[in-house]
């Protein structure tokens, strides 16, 4: 039987291999280099044509290049657009990157390719300064209008004690001011129709409870909802850029801030991409143990979604409820890791130590206490009529549109399409557990509730499974790019004390290349894309975000709804601020 051509080789196939480079890398995804003037019409091509296509632009982003150490094979001097794309039929991903010279290059845009296009373009500009033509508006989207520079330029500086101080005068004060007033012209938003005048309402920006500080500018026509503009990076803290300041090691912490509710499923996506580069194996032991905490933040995370949307639509008790549970998770994880929200507790190849005696005991409590609460809040919240009047038939889109914007996760699976990278691309040892994949079929909002409630019920069967199958062995590989070393070998020689002083002072030197991970996080796909030119830090960390894909997709959804049923569609999409905006 005649083996299948790669999606690379049915590229070259069909444009040419004398304009097409092939790259190889540590993460085995099919990477390819183009031209700029056959980007548009090769993404087109894999799109729409390639048997088996790849309809979900799953990330856009750019590396600055200038400072990298030249390598006399890699096409690439000046900035690199790299472009990651999805696809179900063949479960796989390609890379296509392309090569820009000059100090403020310029491309062409894909947003009438790929709606999700938008934002991915418009960061790519505020971070790096590459313009795109044909973008229907390109402005900032992470930084102020008012800020200066390109931050993920590698001459932009990485620490505060760099800037100089921070100084507000009248003139700035005034400045800053104004550039806050929404223009709706700027928009492309009429201000009145023919028989009415439309009115601006912004929604923040405040914290109006645990989504975090946003911004969204609504049109109404009376009650209903026109149009809406999301006003995002109030909680920008440049987590890409830190990663250039940081050693591989030391830039673990970070990771738990960015969906600062999904804990250590931050750290795991990292950590996959980091130990490709380094071609680390994890022990299985190890392996087992990142699944069962991953799965107990899973929980946690969902109860914090579930308690507050039911409030976000009228209902009380149940954020009560909720909280009190997500505690009893949070002392099992205490007890394990020594923290909570943010244990910090994954290490390069594997976990910070090995589990503590009587783990077993707290692990079973919570299995044997948690399934009757959930039989308790299906009466309270799923089963409640106010809870299905706000939800049912609310923020509705179809299987295609979740994939052209991005959606994946609890959204996509409430559409009837049945993924879940755990299952269909498994990672730490994700195809030795026995789970199934909750779907629905309406896609709104009740759809989402319903979903993401199974999956904690499927969480709670993989916790089990680790409990009664918990192998022996190490906690950590052994390995040399593993940190730190472990502690009762650094006595018996000279060279191994050195070695461990400089693990915990330098950090690994990974060597060169570049990987992607994706795993299946509390809201969604979640990726480190890490870039190592062969020293202690990462010369380019990218973070792809869920819930910075499912936000764009916010005006698209809302049209036509009510302010009200605007609440419900926000507290439907499960996510957290400092996920979008990093």
């Amino acid at each position: 039987m005649e083996k299948e051509l790669s999606p690379a080789d049915q590229v070259k196939l069909r444009f040419g291999d004398d304009i097409i480079v092939e790259q190889v890398t540590k993460d085995h995804i099919g990477s390819v280099w183009l031209p700029l003037v056959k980007l548009k019409t090769v993404l087109f091509y894999v799109k729409n044509e390639l048997p088996k296509p790849f309809p979900l632009l799953y990330d856009l982003t750019a590396i600055d290049e200038r400072s990298r150490k030249k390598d006399p094979g890699y096409p690439s001097t000046g900035f690199t657009l790299v472009y990651h794309l999805f696809s179900f039929d063949r479960n796989e991903f390609i890379r296509f990157k392309v090569a820009l010279a000059g100090e403020y290059p310029t491309a062409p845009s894909i947003t009438n390719l790929w709606a999700n296009a938008n934002w991915y373009e418009r960061e790519v500009y505020d971070m790096f300064g590459i313009r795109f033509e044909g973008h229907p508006h390109l402005k900032r989207i992470l930084m102020p209008s008012t800020w200066e520079g390109h931050p993920l330029r590698k001459e932009h500086p990485s620490r505060a004690t760099e800037m100089g101080p921070f100084r507000l005068w009248d003139e700035k004060q005034d400045r800053e001011q104004a550039a806050l007033q929404f223009n709706p012209e700027e928009w492309g938003l009429a201000r009145q129709s023919e028989d009415s005048d439309f009115m601006f309402l912004n929604i923040g920006p405040q914290h109006p409870g645990t989504h975090g500080v946003l911004r969204i500018v609504l049109q109404l026509d009376g009650e209903d909802i026109v149009d809406a503009v999301p006003d995002i990076g109030f909680h920008h803290r440049g987590a890409e850029k830190m990663a250039e300041r940081q050693s591989w090691h030391t830039y673990i912490p970070y990771t738990d801030r960015v969906d600062y509710l999904g804990g250590v499923n931050n750290n795991l996506a990292y950590l996959l991409a980091v130990e490709s580069l380094a071609g680390i194996t994890v022990p299985q032991r190890a392996q087992v143990i990142r699944v069962m905490m991953c799965e107990f933040f899973r929980i946690a995370s969902h109860l914090v979604w579930f308690g507050t949307f039911s409030q976000d639509v009228g209902q009380l008790s149940p954020v009560f409820y909720m909280f009190t549970d997500r505690e009893k998770i949070f002392d099992v994880v205490e007890a394990i890791c020594g923290g909570r929200m943010h244990p910090n507790w994954f290490r390069i190849g594997g976990v910070a130590q090995d589990l503590p005696k009587g783990w077993e005991t707290l692990v079973k409590k919570f299995i044997d206490y948690f399934p009757a609460k959930l039989k308790e809040y299906d009466l309270m919240v799923l089963r409640n009529s106010l809870f299905k009047a706000r939800t049912v038939g609310i923020g509705i889109f179809t299987k295609d549109e979740a994939i052209e914007w991005g959606q994946t996760g609890a959204g996509l699976r409430a559409c009837g399409l049945e993924w879940d990278f755990r299952k269909k691309r498994p990672y730490s040892g994700y195809d030795m557990f026995d789970f199934e994949i909750p779907i629905a079929h309406n896609g709104d909002c009740y759809d989402r509730a319903i979903v993401r409630v199974e999956e904690m019920r499927q969480s709670l069967r993989i916790i089990d499974q680790c409990l009664k199958n918990m192998p022996e062995g190490a906690y950590k590989a052994d390995h040399p790019l593993t940190t730190p070393p472990v502690k009762k070998h650094t006595m018996q020689d000279i060279e191994t004390l050195i070695t461990h002083f400089l693990g915990v002072s330098w950090g690994p030197v990974i060597p060169p290349g570049e990987s992607m991970s994706c795993m299946e996080a509390t809201k969604g796909a979640n990726s480190y894309y890490a870039v190592s030119d062969g020293s202690t830090s990462p010369y380019r960390m990218r973070i792809r975000t869920p819930s910075f894909a499912h936000m764009q997709m916010l005006p698209y959804i809302s049209r036509g709804y009510t302010v009200a049923d605007m609440l419900s569609i926000l507290g439907a999409m499960d996510y957290v601020l400092a996920d979008i905006d990093r």
